[in-house]
């Protein structure tokens, strides 16, 4: 969203962000529109495009053709210009990519790994950034930083198949870690704000300006957008959707509540299919499962189908977002399949909702948000947050006082 702008010196740094962020969200683009939309004069906005071309951020794609005059010169964010690493750990899995000031993706590490310890996850990281380099993906004269999404109270929350020296994590210092790694800075976020924040920069976010997004990974996650911006919370742990409590329909606990999140994750639905006599415990063996598996599958997501359409519903009516996106580490295959029964429950149901989508980042939704996070430093965007300069992932859960999380 652009504001308008000032000539002073005093605003410079805040005029040329503001160009910056305008040609990357609505490049290509002339100098005469970022004039028009950022309220600078002419020649004031041809002095920040010229710095900006001398520091290779952003280049002279081509002339527009076909206008009365000579033709306008458009201006596009260089793909050259500046690279980021973006790493997701969490407890099945980590993800390491390097982009460049685009988004695009140029390399990537994945490991299928787990309960990564911590010290595992420094090692590994480690060997990431020692590839990336070797390979030349990456300038290191142009990384913006190292951006990571890892979930809060990531040793603390119990969950199927929770080793007791995953508590290592308590209080861990991984920000210190990191910073032992690279010279470069270093920025932290929640796994699911990381998310959204990639969706803002490279997804659905650039069509919708408020949504809520659904992280289905390991564990369940949420976060809130507001007006392109994500809302936190005055506490800083808004959207916490995987504690929203749901009701039991059936079963020896019938009425009784537990959270979200223990009925719809990707370990509960590994964990089920287990319970049922169907190996599968990564994401991809649930793509080649046979036909049992599969059906056992389509009846999982049509039964949790029913909380997730409950959940949708009121996020509508206490937020009214444009919509809700669910993205994550399910197969794509599968988020489709959910879609769909919720869809169908809400209509059931008769009532309103936002519109339903599946998110844009997929698999590697987090850690390309987290590469987008040092990209949004250097770029000067709106979505860029200065407290993932100091941040550490969460510790002391707050339902620990309410005895829901085992210490």
């Amino acid at each position: 969203m652009l504001v308008s702008g000032s000539n002073t010196e005093q605003a410079a740094a805040a005029n040329r962000a503001m160009i910056l962020s305008a040609i990357h969200r609505g490049g290509p683009i002339s100098r005469t529109e970022l004039a028009a939309q950022s309220r600078l004069t002419k020649q004031a906005v041809t002095r920040i495009v010229e710095r900006l071309l001398d520091d290779g951020l952003i280049m002279e794609a081509r002339r527009r053709h076909g206008l009365r005059g000579q033709p306008a010169i458009e201006l596009e964010i260089d793909p050259e210009g500046v690279f980021s690493i973006g790493a997701n750990v969490d407890r099945d899995h980590l993800t390491i990519v390097a982009v460049d000031a685009v988004g695009t993706v140029r390399g990537r590490i994945h490991h299928e790994r787990r309960f990564l310890l911590p010290d595992d996850f420094v090692a590994l990281m480690s060997d990431a950034l020692s590839s990336f380099r070797r390979r030349k993906i990456i300038q290191e004269s142009r990384l913006a930083g190292i951006g990571l999404a890892i979930p809060d109270w990531l040793g603390e929350v119990p969950v199927i198949g929770f080793p007791p020296e995953y508590r290592r994590w308590n209080g861990y210092d991984v920000r210190g870690a990191l910073e032992a790694l690279s010279d470069h800075p270093v920025f932290i976020d929640n796994d699911a704000n990381a998310a959204a924040l990639g969706e803002i920069e490279y997804g659905l976010g650039t069509e919708i300006d408020s949504f809520f997004y659904i992280l289905a990974n390991a564990c369940l996650g949420g976060s809130l957008v507001i007006d392109g911006v994500r809302h936190k919370g005055a506490s800083g742990i808004g959207g916490e959707i995987g504690w929203l409590p749901v009701v039991f329909d059936e079963g020896p606990f019938a009425g009784s509540t537990q959270p979200l999140g223990e009925m719809f994750s990707l370990f509960i639905l590994l964990d089920y299919l287990q319970q049922k006599g169907v190996t599968a415990t990564t994401p991809s063996d649930l793509l080649e499962l046979d036909e049992t598996g599969r059906n056992l599958v389509s009846a999982w997501l049509r039964k949790v189908s029913i909380k997730i359409a409950q959940a949708v519903v009121n996020i509508g009516m206490i937020v009214d977002p444009e919509g809700v996106l669910i993205g994550g580490r399910f197969p794509v295959r599968l988020i489709d399949e959910l879609l769909l029964y919720v869809h169908e429950e809400i209509a059931r149901l008769g009532a309103q909702a936002p519109s339903l989508h599946r998110a844009a980042g997929s698999e590697d939704a987090a850690a390309l948000g987290a590469a987008a996070i040092p990209l949004a430093h250097r770029l000067g965007l709106p979505s860029a947050e200065p407290e993932q300069r100091l941040r550490n992932p969460l510790g002391g859960h707050p339902l620990q006082a309410l005895d829901l999380v085992p210490a």
